[in-house]
């Protein structure tokens, strides 16, 4: 009997994906990455490539393994960020009711964010627009956002074309970049600078969120850009690494016990069904 082809490409997936299991000691800590910014796999042009492994490496993939075991997850439940300190979203798509709640409870409960939102997606794709395995164009994280007191703004009018975005001395490439506001009465995030940046500390988590996933692109590196995936993943998480092992905190010994109120449950899954 013959697989087709979705189904064999699946399996090709599950098969290289590694198992997300506990840190050892000694060994890198665990990374959780998810996103349509094709960062673990690449852009395979066809199942052959991705079988085989031949696709082009994301340039970024060497940067976050200097510092982490990369575990590539597709949904974020409770069950499946339990097994995680930290967090890499590129650029990811709707998330739905439940997994607004689950990453919001993730954080709260010590868990380490960075996220990538970016309002207008200018990087190059073989695939074509309406591809699924294309980079989402437009970030739709409305619920979650609204409930960390952020919303994502785009100016029109802003200049196309890369630039270098100064965030107090250091560089960091952007192209049609979105700007962090104020939402609502929640004051968990600082929002520094030109609002590229918010920095959130909720619960006894941490989120660092930036307005723009360019720097991110497949055809990179741009100038600058390895640099500025460094400094933020050491600001996102490298920080929070050493005061966790001071600590000896762990997100994943605490999620279990830590949950939202039923009425907050229902109030970010009724956001996320009102994106829809």
């Amino acid at each position: 009997m013959r697989l087709s082809s979705k189904l064999a490409f699946a399996l090709a997936l599950a098969c290289a994906a590694p198992p997300a299991v506990a840190q050892d000691d000694g060994a890198q800590p665990q990374l959780a990455l998810m996103g349509t910014v094709p960062i673990f796999w690449g852009e395979p042009a066809d199942f052959g490539e991705t079988l085989l492994g031949e696709a082009e490496p994301h340039w970024a993939r060497a940067v976050l393994e200097q510092g982490f075991a990369l575990s590539p997850v597709d949904y974020l439940s409770a069950e499946a960020l339990a097994e995680y300190d930290y967090l890499l979203l590129a650029q990811p798509r709707g998330l739905s009711g439940e997994e607004n709640v689950a990453l919001d409870a993730w954080v709260r409960g010590g868990g380490r964010l960075l996220l990538f939102a970016d309002p207008l997606m200018t990087g190059e794709s073989r695939y074509g627009i309406g591809d699924r395995r294309r980079p989402q164009d437009v970030a739709l994280l409305s619920p979650i956002l609204a409930r960390w007191g952020l919303e994502l703004t785009f100016d029109e009018a802003q200049d196309e074309g890369l630039q270098q975005a100064d965030h107090f001395g250091d560089p960091l490439p952007v192209n049609m970049r979105g700007e962090w506001h104020y939402s609502g009465t929640s004051r968990e995030c600082n929002i520094p600078g030109d609002a590229l940046l918010a920095h959130c500390r909720i619960g006894a988590g941490q989120a660092l969120l930036v307005a723009d996933a360019a720097l991110l692109d497949l055809a990179g590196p741009y100038p600058h850009a390895e640099s500025a995936l460094t400094w933020l993943l050491e600001h996102g998480l490298g920080m929070a690494r050493e005061r966790m092992a001071e600590e000896g905190d762990s997100p994943r010994e605490i999620v279990g016990t830590v949950g939202l109120a039923t009425e907050t449950s229902q109030n970010l899954s009724a956001r996320t069904a009102g994106e829809r």
